[in-house]
């Protein structure tokens, strides 16, 4: 085997470990639920003490 097949094997099985740990990393945060928005009520109270409203 010359050293062009060798390369592009590993390259190869670099890209799937790294495309199979990316969805791994998806399906992990995907399982911890709804995203839960920040409360907006804060917001104006935080910007007040800042002196930016």
């Amino acid at each position: 085997m010359d050293r062009s097949k060798i390369v592009a094997i590993i390259t190869g099985a670099i890209s799937l470990v790294l495309a199979i740990a990316y969805l791994l990393l998806v399906q992990l945060l995907d399982f911890r639920g709804e995203m839960v928005p920040a409360p907006i009520g804060s917001l104006g109270q935080v910007l007040a003490t800042l002196g930016m409203s």
